[in-house]
């Protein structure tokens, strides 16, 4: 058994029959434990990647090889895989009409019969893990943006996931809020968590990563450790792009 979780492999994403190239044969492995960061300007494939990885995005070419299987197969029950890989968006897609306690119960309950005070005792754990116990009776509405971010990361950790997906998880958040949603994300890679995020926060990559990996124009341009791609990085693109970034 390799340690990789994820195998992508000759990843092609095409728009409007081949004229838009989201993605365009893109190869990475993910290891287990490992916190890839994903960069690069708007536009680069990033989050059609991010999507890819649990067919959020239909792939045009190429596989998707999670924890030995392909899921782009067509064959493959796809709803039990997403089970395993929490995502969290830059919008919190929180239900308005239920608590915050009654958003992070239902998944558990209805897709994996978890039973209720079973569920609850989870997310209580880990809304306290946030800071947030206090409000499990609250709705979203009641929650500033950062609080919501916070509740859509354990949300998504009530369901057990072996991978973590985040798409700019703080890229709707007001400045002073971003501090605490990405302590939470440090706190799970310090947990052993895989995570693959896609962030614009360079302090986080370069601190939290594992693994930083440079897209530009739906390829993968450069990848290494942190220090590698902001300390030395080789390609003419990824030095023009830092230079805007830092």
């Amino acid at each position: 058994m390799s340690g990789n979780i994820i195998e992508v492999k000759q990843l092609k994403v095409h728009y409007k029959g081949g004229k838009i190239k989201a993605l365009d044969g893109v190869d990475i492995e993910i290891q287990r434990g490992e916190v890839v960061v994903v960069i690069g300007p708007s536009g680069s494939g990033k989050s059609t990647l991010l999507r890819s990885l649990n067919l959020l995005e239909t792939p045009t070419d190429g596989a998707v090889v999670v924890d030995g299987v392909d899921i782009s197969d067509k064959k493959v029950n796809i709803n039990l895989h997403r089970q395993k890989m929490g995502m969290v968006f830059q919008h919190f897609n929180l239900f308005p009409h239920m608590t915050i306690l009654k958003n992070m119960i239902i998944a558990p309950m209805k897709l994996i019969k978890m039973p209720k005070a079973e569920a609850e005792a989870k997310a209580m754990e880990l809304l306290k893990r946030v800071g947030l116990e206090d409000r499990a009776n609250a709705y979203p509405s009641q929650l500033s943006g950062g609080q919501k971010q916070r509740v859509a990361i354990v949300r998504a950790l009530c369901m057990d996931p072996d991978v973590m997906l985040f798409d700019e998880p703080t890229s709707a958040l007001d400045p002073e809020m971003v501090g605490e949603v990405l302590d939470v994300m440090r706190d799970l890679a310090k947990g052993g968590m895989t995570m693959v995020v896609v962030t614009h926060e360079m302090g986080f990559a370069r601190e939290v990563g594992s693994r930083v990996v440079f897209m530009d124009e739906g390829k993968i341009i450069e990848e290494g450790t942190p220090d590698e791609i902001f300390n030395s990085p080789k390609s003419e693109r990824l030095q023009d792009f830092l230079a805007k970034v830092l």
